[in-house]
């Protein structure tokens, strides 16, 4: 899986001159929380709404609600927004750009092809697009967990198992590894009643257990 294909393609951009409330504006009516920062097709840092908040007035200001405006429509994008963007090719692969948003620690990474911003990739995007798919999140299906299932031919025999009662794989995965400890097989099947997979599957030796999905 590429970068392009987890990616949102019609970014929301704004010019370094916009007014933070009226960036404000733009996030809350399309739903988003960040906002990359283009002059002239050249990408100059990215926008949140996490940093616009961090500068209204605190508590004990004793300004009025028309001055706290007024100074608020005064500052601009660039002076909020930051400029050292991590940024992705939409060749890159997912997996190299999950690294890379983790080795730097931000939320959001910007697609450039040809220096020009063509989308944006945000943990939501991660979450809902590979892992969510991966682990079987809001799929239907009995969830099933084989104990200490990791090597070729316990997983055959669990896969021949399965096929033999003609069940589709709606995911599978293994479980984090722990030291000293084989990790679990996890198997999302597409029906409602799994007990004679379960029950042929203990007759062959393997632990299964129901796992909530």
């Amino acid at each position: 899986m590429r970068v392009k294909d987890v990616m949102s393609w019609n970014v929301v951009t704004v010019p370094s001159d916009t007014p933070i409330m009226e960036a404000k504006k733009i996030m809350e009516t399309h739903h988003i929380r960040r906002l990359p920062v283009v002059d002239k097709g050249k990408l100059m840092g990215i926008v949140s709404k996490e940093s616009i908040d961090k500068i209204g007035p605190s508590a004990a200001t004793t300004l009025s609600v028309w001055e706290i405006t007024y100074l608020l429509s005064k500052i601009k994008v660039n002076e909020v927004m930051k400029t050292d963007v991590v940024t992705v090719t939409p060749d890159m692969t997912a997996e190299a750009a999950v690294s890379l948003a983790q080795n730097k620690r931000v939320g959001s990474l910007i697609a450039l092809e040809d220096n020009k911003v063509v989308g944006i990739l945000t943990t939501n995007d991660f979450f809902y697009r590979i892992l969510n798919p991966m682990l079987g999140i809001g799929k239907p299906g009995v969830r099933l967990a084989i104990t200490k299932c990791i090597s070729a031919r316990c997983i055959k025999e669990v896969m021949e198992c399965v096929a033999k009662h003609n069940v589709k794989i709606i995911a599978i995965h293994n479980s984090s590894p722990v030291e000293d400890i084989e990790p679990d097989l996890f198997l999302q099947l597409d029906t409602d009643n799994a007990d004679l997979i379960i029950k042929e599957l203990k007759a062959k030796g393997f632990e299964v257990r129901l796992r909530a999905r």
